[in-house]
């Protein structure tokens, strides 16, 4: 929190974002303004609601501080840590029930299976040896949205943000972290993010890259092209190599690998990135040791790679996942009852700022002479559980609090029902 006082131009607003992390890092059945507001013992939720609708502050520099900040002790005095810092990228859907919330639409996520009416972020995650947390986010708009000048108007989206496709979010992400000097060698996305643009972007960044990429996706072998799933035909029985990719609940995981030098197609332009244009490109291959099962990435290195470097970079890609389920669970990343674009993008910094102190926090957690060896490093929902007491006070739930609560729903909710009632009488008579 004093790292980001800086952005705060009143203490009043910086003083009620400490509150309102520490609202989310309480245990409670839900988490919005209602629920926050009565655990902190506020006698409403207006305080809350006022920080993320109307206060003067700039939840995008609270966000770029916190990132520094992870970023930091991320790599901290190790400078192999830093060397071996990976930029992930991915998307998330949540759920909403009505299209009036921003970017809300009938839209694929994989997170929740297919295509269901959900926003979806793209998120930017950074991974280290020493642990990972997301450093940014950006709200995904759809075509028909970001096209609606009514819809816009409503919901407070700003005039200069236009439609972006997710690639095109994911590259401006990627810019404004290198603009912060937060660096990593590598990059890695889904099939989402394996096109040109996106690659030759990453390429003129200085960056290397292991993309996932469909099995119909082109590569090209010298003068011929032809698709990622019939080039690994070329691949002999002696070309797979089994590695190990981790250790979990389950025991071992391993999959047999392969990697074919293909011809890159995405050398940046321009007389400033010639020294871009020397590098590796390859086509590495997973397969699954019983099913046969084959998954396909796209790589490029300015230099030489071993296959074990490329695997290492490629299966850290779920550390994203893991960061999209920890924020929401333990921080309400998803729980925010929002509709317009500046209420979104603040509560997603400020949950965005309470997961990444628990994340840095356990993934820089000192092991003590006295550790018991044989247990796991801490987790973040174990730290939690941890600092609720010490650290995160515990919810208000005195009787004569409870009961002035209850007081004010019951008559919020009279309130709100007399207006739905005359606006529904009212409609019924114009049509």
């Amino acid at each position: 929190m004093a790292r980001i006082a800086g952005c705060f131009r009143r203490c009043e607003p910086r003083r009620l974002v400490r509150e309102f992390v520490l609202g989310l890092l309480m245990e409670l059945e839900d988490h919005n303004c209602w629920t926050l507001g009565e655990a902190l013992g506020h006698t409403g939720p207006h305080r809350l609601q006022h920080l993320l609708s109307r206060a003067k502050w700039d939840e995008r520099q609270v966000l770029d501080q916190t990132a520094v900040w992870a970023a930091g002790h991320l790599t901290g005095d190790d400078p192999h840590a830093g060397q071996d810092a990976v930029f992930i990228l991915d998307e998330t859907g949540d759920a909403k029930s009505s299209t009036d919330c921003v970017g809300a639409a009938r839209q694929y996520s994989g997170s929740l299976g297919g295509v269901a009416l959900c926003q979806v972020t793209v998120n930017l995650t950074y991974v280290t040896a020493r642990g990972h947390t997301i450093i940014d986010h950006r709200l995904y708009l759809p075509r028909d949205w970001a096209s609606d000048e009514e819809r816009r108007e409503l919901a407070g989206v700003p005039d200069h943000i236009e439609f972006a496709t997710k690639p095109q979010l994911a590259a401006q992400m990627l810019t404004h972290a290198h603009d912060r000097a937060i660096r990593a060698p590598f990059a890695a996305g889904d099939e989402v993010y394996g096109g040109r643009d996106l690659r030759r972007h990453i390429r003129g960044l200085g960056m290397n890259y292991v993309m996932a990429v469909k099995h119909d996706h082109p590569v090209a072998l010298g003068p011929h092209t032809t698709t990622a799933r019939k080039a690994v035909r070329l691949i002999g029985d002696g070309g797979w190599q089994r590695v190990r990719t981790g250790t979990g609940t389950k025991g071992v995981r391993s999959y047999d690998w392969a990697m074919l030098a293909i011809t890159p197609d995405d050398t940046p332009n321009g007389p400033d990135q010639a020294g871009e244009q020397a590098g590796d490109a390859v086509l590495l291959v997973r397969r699954h040791r019983y099913t046969r099962k084959l998954s396909y990435y796209r790589c490029f290195t300015t230099g030489p790679a071993p296959l074990a470097r490329l695997v290492a970079v490629a299966t850290l890609r779920w550390k994203i996942e893991e960061d999209h389920q920890l924020a929401k669970q333990a921080c309400g990343l998803d729980k925010g009852q929002t509709t317009r674009w500046r209420s979104w993008h603040r509560w997603s910094c400020l949950a965005l700022l309470a997961y990444t102190y628990l994340a840095v926090t356990a993934a820089t957690e000192p092991t003590g002479p006295d550790e018991d060896p044989d247990m796991i490093a801490i987790t973040v929902p174990e730290l939690l559980r941890n600092i609720r007491g010490p650290i995160v006070p515990e919810p208000r739930r005195d009787p004569e609090h409870r009961r002035t609560w209850s007081t004010w729903r019951r008559r919020h909710q009279y309130r709100a029902r007399k207006c739905h009632q005359a606006w529904h009488a009212y409609a019924d008579t114009t049509t």
